[in-house]
């Protein structure tokens, strides 16, 4: 559980309807365990980011094969747990393999205890139901949750916002309001298959915490060469999000960070109009977001088995 109340470095938001106090920008797992990226570096990284003001961390059971989840569990030692609110996801759909995916997740990040445990890649209509079965994993994030070993839980996605509103309808139906969504925003997303049109106001009404995601896409967003760096940072903070969870594979790309955090205004009007209309023609297509176009970065796509068994009543029923 993080214990930071703010620095002068990193503005401070509040996670949704949680009390919880959380640095605006949030420090992306999935590069801390890229092979460019030595261990040292990324317990470097990690920890530089502690010291300077940030205190949500990002991380996915599935990050480069555990990597990046067992680098952020070293970089935590020495009592930097303590300062820090940790999240992770886990893309089991069963019950049984959310639930182990849950204890290996402790184990690589040396804790007892998630601050926040998501439902990854929410990329699929059935997921919703998967999910909510009976047997389905949300049973064992209860669980986990009685038990201590997490204390909030999530979902996340990339592929289009009808699924996330879904997601939210299912859960409604089944009486349970989630904590945190997590959803790509970006200067481009708004021209395009919109989260920050579909799904934002959703969440901002349910005051469900609001973590925003692929400000570059990876990168992809920059090739277009119509914004900068700090550009797409300042947009997503200017959106009503908790956290901008933001990719750091170099102490170049943290200090980037914390000079769009240090340099960020609220922006009106006329600057965000400004903005939408650089990116209008290279966002039209989807080419820049890759992730809603492509399965290029569906993990679960690739990797079915993570998902886990289908629900018993629905195996009886499937043609052999």
């Amino acid at each position: 559980m993080a214990t930071n109340t703010g620095h002068a470095e990193m503005p401070y938001r509040v996670l949704g309807s949680t009390k919880e106090r959380v640095s605006a920008i949030g420090l992306g797992g999935w590069h801390l365990g890229l092979k460019k990226v030595d261990e040292p570096l990324s317990i470097r990284i990690v920890r530089d980011a502690i010291h300077r003001g940030i205190n949500f961390m990002d991380n996915c059971w599935d990050y480069n094969d555990g990597a990046s989840e067992i680098r952020m569990g070293k970089a935590l030692r020495d009592g930097y747990r303590s300062k820090v609110f940790l999240m992770t996801k886990i893309d089991g759909r069963s019950k049984k393999e959310a639930a182990r995916q849950i204890e290996e997740s402790l184990r690589r990040l040396q804790t007892d205890c998630i601050d926040l445990v998501q439902h990854h890649e929410i990329l699929r209509y059935e997921d919703p139901h998967r999910i909510f079965d009976d047997d389905g994993a949300h049973a064992a994030l209860i669980e986990g949750r009685k038990a201590g070993k997490l204390r909030y839980i999530g979902f996340t996605g990339h592929k289009d916002p009808r699924i996330h509103l879904y997601m939210l309808e299912v859960a409604k139906q089944q009486r349970f309001k989630f904590d945190t969504v997590q959803m790509p925003l970006n200067v481009m997303d708004a021209h395009y298959r919109s989260f920050e049109k579909l799904v934002l106001p959703e969440l901002v009404k349910q005051k469900i915490g609001v973590l925003g995601m692929k400000s570059m896409a990876n990168g992809l967003i920059l090739k277009s060469k119509t914004v900068t760096a700090i550009e797409c940072l300042h947009y997503a903070l200017n959106l009503p999000t908790s956290v901008v969870i933001t990719g750091v594979d170099s102490m170049e790309i943290l200090d980037q960070a914390f000079d769009a955090a240090r340099t960020f205004r609220p922006m009106g009007k006329t600057q965000v109009k400004s903005l939408l209309t650089k990116t209008a023609k290279a966002a039209a297509r989807g080419e820049f977001e890759l992730f809603k176009t492509t399965s290029i970065f569906d993990g679960t796509a690739s990797n079915p088995t993570w998902l886990g068994d289908e629900p018993e009543r629905v195996q009886q029923v499937m043609p052999e």
